[in-house]
């Protein structure tokens, strides 16, 4: 039986899984890491931290399972889009990973959109020109560090350091490049337009490989750090959201699924890049051949929760680690007594500024509506619904595309509430299904790997292996209470558009 792995590297933790070829998940280790956030507008990490957590679930992983490394037949890796790592000539970081929730480059994005607002989408899928696409935040980095600009040899996105780490080879996809402003989707190259505005070449940027290509086997050194064997191949997987999809069998048209995890994002696989007449729905390289995806994206969701327990919940996030339990299930069961719509307490989850379906990067968090009778389990089951709101919109936004939305596979990390799940299901009045293991982007990319080395024919034979349904919650008695907490919900965020515009747009 051979063996397979994936690495994830999300937004806020990086996630290790070794699979069976017959299905089986073997193990699954994660190391979370804290954004450094200097202020409203920045999101930064210290780019040795995504080796360095990579290096310490992989050693956990194997230590805990027990198996053999030599087995591993191959390994593929994902990661977050649009965050931006600056490499020397040596193939060292000299700066901080510019997130991808980072808004820093308001101005740059605005010169860019003015320049490429005619040809932007059909070059590269993305709706509109704003902070979070790698290509601004390269830009920035020449305006305001010229020295560290100067001395950069590469940038790089996340998948494309692991894979350089583990390879000692340049490489990239068109399904994680595909945000970067950089990435032609239709002609699957660099931009060379593109590239010349911001002042850098297609060398200082890696290869573009298609998705699930085995680029090399794990070099000695990563070997000996890892505890891998060299003879594992390794693969590039994609986007996250990309190898999500696959993990959730959403690889053919007529499939809808979302992810919860640091951001929701809503995964619609299609055949036409430009399906989308309004151009305003963002447009994905799939890690599938021949196929692309809608993903509207919303930055915080996931996150918006972890940052609500980290200030507010020291109390179970003590208990959970002294008694073994999940800090966030001790944080819901009281919000779970609480009536749908939260008594009138209404929840914005812009944490990170707003992205789809109505982008404004001034956008804030907001809790508005509550009183002396609400208790911190409202503003829990408030975020919630937030959350599903927020799903709700972007739902809509696919289906008036032309897009039949009958069911939605949940996926991430948030798809473990029972009570989140139900929200959703009464919030979009659609049926939420979910999986039997809701990390598919580590099963998405165990698929590629296995398609890369031989251990299945195809991707649909490898969804069929690995991608299992859970249990399925239909929409219930609260689905009309919902109908007037959306609109409750949809009316703030008009009326705290233009606020948000005016007094936190950088001037």
């Amino acid at each position: 039986m051979e063996l397979l792995l994936g690495i994830d590297v999300g937004t806020t933790s990086l996630k290790t899984g070794l699979f069976a070829s017959d299905g089986r998940c073997l193990g699954i280790e994660r190391q979370e890491y804290q954004l450094d956030t200097p202020s409203a507008e920045r999101a930064q990490v210290d780019a040795k931290r995504y080796w360095q957590a990579c290096v310490q679930t992989v050693h956990s992983l194997l230590e805990r399972v027990g198996e053999d490394p030599a087995k591993i037949s191959a390994l593929a890796v994902s990661s977050q889009g649009e965050t931006i790592l600056t490499l020397n000539e040596d193939g060292e970081p000299i700066y901080p990973a510019m997130v991808w929730l980072d808004n820093r480059a308001v101005s740059q994005a605005e010169r860019l959109a003015e320049r490429f607002k005619n040809a932007v989408y059909e070059r590269t899928g993305v709706a509109e020109i704003i902070p979070t696409w790698s290509a601004c935040k390269v830009l920035w980095l020449k305006e305001n560090e010229p020295d560290v600009f100067a001395r950069a040899a590469k940038f790089l996105l996340v998948q494309d350091y692991l894979i350089y780490r583990l390879t000692g080879r340049f490489a990239t996809d068109g399904s994680v490049a595909c945000t970067t402003l950089f990435f032609d989707i239709t002609a699957n190259a660099w931009w060379e337009e593109m590239l010349s505005a911001v002042g850098i070449r297609a060398d200082q940027l890696p290869e573009i490989v298609a998705p699930g290509t085995a680029v090399g086997t794990v070099c000695s050194q990563a070997a000996a750090e890892l505890g891998l064997s060299t003879h594992t191949q390794v693969v590039t997987g994609g986007m996250d959201q990309s190898v999500g999809a696959i993990g959730a069998g959403n690889i053919q048209p007529g499939v809808v699924s979302e992810t919860t995890g640091a951001a929701l994002a809503i995964q619609v696989t299609v055949d036409d890049p430009l399906l989308d007449a309004n151009r305003s729905m963002p447009v994905y390289f799939h890690s599938v051949p021949g196929k692309y995806l809608l993903v509207p994206v919303c930055p915080t969701a996931g996150m918006a929760f972890k940052w609500f327990r980290d200030q507010f919940g020291q109390v179970e996030i003590e208990k959970a680690e002294s008694q073994g339990l999940d800090s966030y299930d001790l944080m819901t069961q009281p919000a779970a007594a609480i009536a749908a719509g939260s008594d009138g307490l209404v929840m914005l989850p812009h944490l990170m500024g707003a992205f789809s379906p109505d982008t404004n990067p001034a956008a804030r968090g907001s809790f508005t509506g509550f009183t002396l009778s609400h208790t911190r389990a409202h503003f829990v089951r408030a975020l919630l619904e937030g959350v599903a709101f927020m799903l709700r919109r972007n739902i809509e936004y696919v289906e008036k595309v032309g897009i039949s939305v009958r069911e939605i596979v949940s996926t991430g990390g948030g798809s473990r509430s029972r009570l989140w799940n139900q929200i959703k299901a009464d919030v979009c009045n659609k049926p939420i299904k979910t999986l039997q293991n809701e990390e598919t982007a580590l099963i998405g990319d165990a698929i590629l790997a296995g398609v890369a080395c031989g251990a299945f024919a195809s991707i649909a034979e490898g969804c069929g292996k690995m991608s299992a349904a859970l249990e399925t919650f239909t929409p219930g008695k609260d689905v009309t209470v919902y109908e007037a907490a959306y609109r409750r919900y949809c009316a703030l965020d008009r009326e705290l558009s233009d606020y948000y515009a005016n007094y936190f747009t950088e001037k």
